[in-house]
């Protein structure tokens, strides 16, 4: 298989999605070395390596503090929809915003920062939770001559199932690196995840077949 038109899209692998993180992911830090392997396999071949970066003001409203009276994991009722109440997390400019230390960034071409506005959360990379405000993502890939894409990151039932949906509605052949996300599972939220990702037409796969 050659890689050429092929980018690695790193979701959201920052330090309050891992151990010691105000929204931990169980295990979410094993997905560290995987990427790194990856990266470290493909190398040159990629046609392009992209990272996100979840990069909320601290006061976004999809925090469960901002809501008076309610309790991070429960669900409200935004302008553009369900959305559920997190812990503060990933707020610009503190470590837990950071990239988890061992992660290898220094082959990636573009850092993509979401979720900056106070008013919508984001956890795609393609688009805010309002599914209309573009992050711009898709035209960088098109651009680069992008056709097809492998996720990796946190979390695979949030950030990276979005993203991958969204990579497969925007026209890109899309396929999910199992063994290179962990996910959360809020109330079954992983197998819904998974299925959806499958009627959408998104593969999984492992990083040894790579």
């Amino acid at each position: 298989m050659t890689y050429h038109d092929c980018a690695l899209l790193v979701v959201d692998v920052q330090n309050d999605f891992c151990s010691g993180g105000t929204l931990a992911v169980p295990d979410g830090e094993a997905v560290v070395p995987v990427v790194n392997r990856l990266c470290a396999r493909l190398g040159p071949a990629l046609g392009a390596r992209v990272l996100t970066q979840d990069w909320h003001p601290a006061a976004n409203r999809s925090f469960a503090s901002g809501h008076e009276g309610r309790a991070a994991f429960e669900s409200t009722t935004m302008p553009y929809g369900e959305q559920v109440l997190w812990p503060a997390h990933c707020v610009q400019g503190t470590s837990g915003a950071d990239f988890h230390p061992a992660l290898d960034v220094t082959g990636a071409e573009l850092i993509l920062r979401k979720g900056f506005r106070a008013h919508v959360d984001s956890y795609s990379a393609f688009y805010e939770n309002d599914h209309r405000t573009a992050t711009g993502l898709a035209g960088y890939l098109r651009e680069r001559g992008i056709r097809r894409l492998l996720l990796v990151g946190l979390a695979t039932d949030f950030c990276v199932s979005y993203s991958a949906i969204d990579g497969a509605r925007e026209g890109f052949d899309v396929a999910v690196v199992e063994d290179g996300c962990r996910g959360i599972d809020l109330d079954g939220s992983l197998d819904r995840a998974w299925e959806e990702m499958t009627a959408a037409g998104v593969g999984r796969v492992g990083s040894a077949s790579l």
